[in-house]
């Protein structure tokens, strides 16, 4: 993983997104570090819909993914019990290609929708999407389903990541994620961590326990996809630790979401056999 060359950053307490985009395009122009060019290889917009307790760790899975997804990353900061308004940083963070006289840029921009502007974020994000680019969605914590906001935003995207680790209300809200499936592909980072557990079952069919024991999402999603793969009932323990793990960290984790598109019918049908449990 390359380390960062430079960054330019414009910030504004009282932006527009008109302001916002011409940022956008005054980065880009700039010649960059010590006479080199940046290049622009965007592949895609990543939103990200940012609760104030998952902003330190959404920052911090961003700089974690560098080089490795060149995009527009939209990051979404609500604050509804501050006075209306939207304060934006828009920054360019570059990367040196190796035997290049060039710099791969990603560009950022941290919106905190403030006041009545948290309920109204597809009026600011829209006009920042990259035409004829895939649209990801990140949402941190449990999203508020059925709600105006998820629903603006479900509206914009081609794939919702989330990670049901995160969530309160396992498996009882696998039955509000599975109403989204016919709407748009989803990817759950906690279904993605089950992987190695998953392989060590498949490997021992037919013989398989009849409880299984790990932390409440995931194991939530493994008895589902039990029963819904091999028609196994299993009795489920809560525990702290997965039984088996890889030891991806959330940047390698969202990575590897990031470079899938289509719908995953196995996920999708443990997520309907868990919020059956």
């Amino acid at each position: 993983m390359a380390s960062v060359a430079h960054v330019d950053e414009w910030s504004d307490e009282c932006a527009t997104v008109g302001e916002i985009e011409q940022a956008l395009i005054e980065l880009r122009l700039r010649r960059g570090f010590e006479g080199k060019r940046n290049l622009r290889t965007t592949m895609l917009t990543h939103l990200a819909w940012v609760p104030r307790q998952w902003q330190e760790a959404a920052t911090e899975t961003l700089a974690g993914l560098a080089e490795r997804h060149p995009s527009r990353t939209v990051l979404l900061f609500p604050e509804p019990d501050a006075d209306d308004g939207l304060a934006a940083r828009v920054f360019l963070e570059c990367y040196e290609v190796p035997g290049s006289n060039r710099h791969l840029c990603n560009e950022v921009v941290e919106l905190r929708l403030r006041g009545q502007r948290t309920g109204a974020p597809a009026s600011i994000a829209l006009p920042l999407l990259l035409p004829d680019l895939p649209v990801f969605l990140r949402m941190r914590g449990q999203p508020d389903f059925g709600s105006p906001v998820l629903e603006q935003l479900v509206d914009m995207v081609d794939r919702l990541v989330v990670d049901s680790a995160e969530w309160p209300e396992v498996p009882q809200a696998y039955a509000d994620l599975e109403r989204l499936f016919d709407r748009l592909a989803v990817s759950d980072i906690a279904w993605r961590r089950t992987l190695p557990w998953r392989a060590s079952l498949a490997h021992g069919w037919p013989e398989l326990p009849d409880r299984i024991e790990g932390p409440p999402a995931e194991t939530a999603l493994v008895a589902g996809w039990l029963s819904s793969r091999g028609g196994v009932e299993v009795s489920i323990t809560l525990a702290d630790e997965l039984p088996f793990s890889e030891g991806l960290d959330p940047s390698d984790l969202l990575s590897e979401q990031l470079d899938v598109f289509g719908r995953d019918a196995v996920y999708e049908a443990a997520v309907a056999a868990a919020a059956r449990l």
